[in-house]
């Protein structure tokens, strides 16, 4: 299969190899060799990755599936991956898109936006299904040129957070809203099931919360980060930033190279009850029957009724009808 090598950014020459600095891990590059991310390599000494503007998989989602519930609700968004990440997670879900380099479509930055604009409910692009950090220069280029289009459009990001603090800082002036996965707070967890590190995902939550909407995602998976002390830990850092992000528990089940048993039940919904205590918004994922609207922290009114990612708003605006409580939540 043959790619298009677009010019990398974030790196530098190193003896005879280069140095990627786009996340955490530093790769050093040898000649005709690639980063860990599978998709960034060194060219005669100059950085070039083979995604730009490879698309693998698009479709016109509601954003509640990303999942994204705090923002813009009801609304479509156009979402968009290509192949490779810089994690190597045994339970991975989009396997196929994440570690191999699967059939994809090249599609301008130029293209893309148009699709987008012409789509009705739709309320921007979303980079997902793999991870959006790796494919950088598309992903800024697309972004920002957007902006300068459609000023009405929204970018969002559903990420892992492994990213350096430059290239993070050079693109959240275009981005309004991420969803993070935060996979546990433990660094022996990141480090042996993820290949990462977690003190890096930390500070991506904590900057990109000064600068868009964060919603965060954790993976709970059967006994190994769905303890009560595990979900306590996330539920009150995230609490000390602000008690109005949204946390995700999302159920795991057996897929790729993990085959332990579906988190049970039981456990999401003690999860669930536990991040309350330091959160106002908890939600379960791959969960059936539960219910997960919104209720007003402060009066209990129903704000946000779901029937999966079906919406009904009974609000005009974030502020509580019935309390005058800021919600937080972005029409």
């Amino acid at each position: 299969m043959i790619f298009l090598l677009h010019d990398g950014l974030f790196y530098e020459k190193y003896s005879d190899k280069i140095k990627c600095f786009l996340c955490p891990h530093n790769c050093i590059i040898g000649n005709n060799k690639f980063g860990l991310c599978s998709v960034r390599t060194n060219k005669g000494g100059i950085l070039k990755t083979i995604n730009y503007g490879e698309i693998t998989a698009m479709a016109d989602d509601p954003i509640e599936k990303k999942p994204l519930y705090h923002f813009k609700p009801m609304k479509n968004i156009l979402s968009v991956g290509s192949f490779g990440c810089n994690f190597s997670c045994g339970f991975c879900q989009n396997y196929s898109i994440a570690h191999d380099k699967p059939k994809s479509e090249y599609v301008s930055s130029d293209k893309l936006i148009e699709i987008c604009s012409n789509l009705k409910n739709n309320v921007g692009i979303a980079f997902t299904y793999n991870e959006p950090s790796i494919w950088y220069e598309y992903v800024y280029e697309t972004s920002k040129k957007l902006k300068e289009k459609h000023e009405d459009l929204s970018i969002v990001l559903v990420t892992n957070g492994y990213i350096k603090h430059e290239p993070l800082l050079k693109l959240l002036p275009y981005v309004d809203a991420m969803n993070i996965d935060l996979k546990s707070f433990d660094q022996d967890y990141y480090k042996k099931i993820c290949g990462g590190d977690s003190k890096a995902v930390l500070r991506t939550i904590e900057e990109a919360y000064k600068k868009c909407h964060v919603e965060i995602t954790t993976l709970l998976v059967n006994d190994l980060n769905d303890s009560k002390e595990e979900i306590e830990k996330i539920a009150c850092y995230l609490g000390s930033l602000d008690k109005n992000i949204p946390l995700h528990l999302s159920r795991y089940f057996p897929t790729y190279k993990m085959n332990r048993p579906p988190t049970e039940i039981e456990v999401m919904l003690k999860g669930r009850e536990l991040a309350q205590k330091h959160l106002n918004y908890v939600y379960l994922g791959n969960v059936a029957n539960v219910d997960n609207s919104t209720y007003c922290p402060e009066c209990s009114k129903l704000i946000v009724k779901r029937n999966g990612f079906l919406s009904n708003i009974y609000i005009d605006d974030n502020i509580c009808p019935s309390c005058g409580y800021d919600t937080k939540i972005i029409l």
